[in-house]
């Protein structure tokens, strides 16, 4: 730790001698040999973020805080990029004396770096107000999505009432699954809905391996608590590597719903791998495959994709 910290204090120091040596030598400030040298994706974007947020110029400061702002006020979105950004881009250009006429590419390249990032920080706070949004009974659209969520698994049994046993046949704990959305709130249902209305045939094949007499789990328990690993994943900047190199999609409220679908396929298939003695190695297996899933987003150039096989077991 104390290493650690000298080094930290190190780069403080020498970051402005390093850009300095750098940019006499290479002609490019930090932000042109990023997006000029950085591949496309979170290689570039997490560097553009980096070096924005390290930067000590005042008026880039100032461009940072005002994209803050308008996440905050919720403006951060496509049909508002050009009239947000437009400005933003040139402020920087001219703090960091850059040619627009000789440098039309790295306009192109830094304004897709600011829309990914963003447009994570707008997702950040959309995905915690969804989270602290509790469940609520009383809620028809609360309602509507929690049978929607049954008709879909289960769509040739119907419920025989509202508060049932039968919630349990999906992996719920009791006769009300209101209670196991505590913690996430309505985010852990809006997942296993997003799951089993995009991805029918996958939630459907996990469902079935969460019955299976020998290595059944809880299929609704376990897809919240992957709900709430996505969740600090995003939180904690991990699922930065998923989100920009997302191609044709920026981040959205729905690219978290298919990195959700991602990771419930994925530990589905490391569950049965294991062939766990019984749902007592849940812990264990869970925090390997959280290991593993922070491993492969440790690498910039991890790309996620769900590959449906169905398999029988």
């Amino acid at each position: 730790m104390i290493v650690f910290n000298i080094w930290s204090v190190l780069q403080w120091y020498l970051r402005p001698i390093i850009k300095w040596f750098l940019r006499k030598t290479t002609r490019l400030c930090e932000l042109q040999r990023i997006c000029y040298g950085e591949k496309a994706g979170a290689p570039r974007a997490c560097g553009v973020e980096r070096s924005l947020m390290l930067s000590r110029t005042q008026c880039v400061k100032e461009v940072v805080s005002y994209l803050d702002t308008v996440v905050y006020e919720r403006r951060f979105v496509p049909g508002n990029f050009r009239e947000i950004l437009d400005p933003s881009i040139s402020v920087v250009m001219r703090a960091k004396k850059i040619n627009p006429k000789l440098h039309g590419s790295f306009i192109v390249s830094f304004r897709q770096c600011l829309e990914q990032i963003w447009s994570y920080r707008s997702l950040m706070d959309e995905v915690e107000e969804i989270r602290r949004t509790q469940f609520d009974s009383g809620n028809p659209e609360h309602e509507e999505k929690l049978l929607r969520l049954w008709s879909l698994l289960v769509p040739h049994d119907k419920l025989e009432k509202r508060v049932t046993k039968q919630w349990q046949y999906i992996g719920f704990q009791g006769d009300d699954p209101k209670t196991d959305f505590r913690g996430m709130g309505i985010l852990g249902l809006e997942n296993l809905l997003f799951f089993a209305t995009e991805y029918p045939q996958a939630s459907s094949h996990v469902l079935s391996h969460s019955l299976h007499p020998k290595y059944g789990y809880t299929f609704a328990i376990v897809g919240i608590n992957l709900t709430s690993m996505a969740y600090y994943l995003l939180k904690d900047g991990s699922a930065k590597t998923y989100m920009f190199n997302a191609k044709r999609h920026l981040p959205n409220i729905n690219l978290f719903h298919r990195f959700y679908c991602y990771l419930f396929y994925e530990f589905d298939k490391m569950w049965i791998e294991s062939k766990p003695q019984d749902i007592m190695e849940f812990s264990i297996i869970f925090k390997k495959f959280e290991n593993a899933i922070r491993t492969e987003l440790a690498d910039p150039s991890t790309v996620f994709r769900i590959n449906i096989e169905i398999d029988t077991i």
